[in-house]
């Protein structure tokens, strides 16, 4: 990995992910490495030991840790269902890692939304009621897993709850998941704005009705 680091993307990175004092990433680390080469490693590295991949999510660089997170994407997906568990146990032991909307957004349905979509969701709820941004946003993506089998009932609930959350990243990831539940089911969409439109937080909002057509946009604006 620091083989193949450049200080110009890093440079660029650390601007893009907000790393500046007060900052959404403040304090985070670059190296300097693009997606696609560290999905080409992840696939290289696929049987690397769980020891190395949790030393790897404790990384201080964010590519390090992107790269642990598509290491354990690519062994889930090949994984029986007794080491999906392990992967899974493993995700929410280091959900404090996890810290970027990039590495919630590339692994939270992938990993944990899949393993519990068939299962007890208490895992989702102690996320979506956690102090730290990143659990919660991590609660709401898993379930776009369900949301693409046709299960809404979760996203809604996890919805609710997140209905006064102060931060914006959590408001755009509510957006995103109730503008998702749309495109397959727009009813359950709409009764969730017809309940909640008027206290929605307004980039929820603005997320959540982006495919509508523009004269519903306009009611709900």
């Amino acid at each position: 990995m620091r083989t193949i680091s450049d200080p110009g993307i890093a440079w660029q990175s650390a601007k893009f992910f907000k790393t500046g004092k007060g900052e959404y990433g403040e304090g985070d680390k670059f190296l300097g490495i693009r997606v696609p080469v560290l999905r080409k490693i992840a696939k290289e590295q696929i049987n690397v030991e769980f020891t190395e991949i949790t030393e790897l999510l404790a990384c201080d660089f964010h590519e390090v840790r992107l790269l642990a997170l598509f290491i354990l994407i690519e062994r889930y997906n090949k994984a029986s269902e007794q080491e999906k568990k392990v992967i899974a146990n493993l995700y929410l032991s280091s959900t404090k890692c996890i810290n970027s909307w990039d590495l919630v957004d590339s692994s939270a349905h992938k990993i944990l939304g899949d393993y519990l979509e068939h299962k007890d969701k208490a895992p989702l709820y102690k996320l979506v009621r956690s102090s730290n941004l990143w659990e919660r946003r991590i609660a709401m993506i898993a379930t776009l897993k369900f949301i693409g089998n046709g299960h809404f009932d979760d996203t809604i609930r996890l919805a609710e709850l997140l209905l006064q959350d102060k931060e914006d990243l959590i408001h755009k990831a509510v957006g995103w998941m109730l503008r998702e539940v749309g495109k397959r089911n727009l009813e359950r969409e709409l009764d969730f704005l017809n309940r909640y439109s008027e206290v929605m937080p307004r980039t929820m909002l603005r997320y959540a009705i982006e495919r509508l057509p523009q004269e519903m946009r306009y009611k709900y604006l």
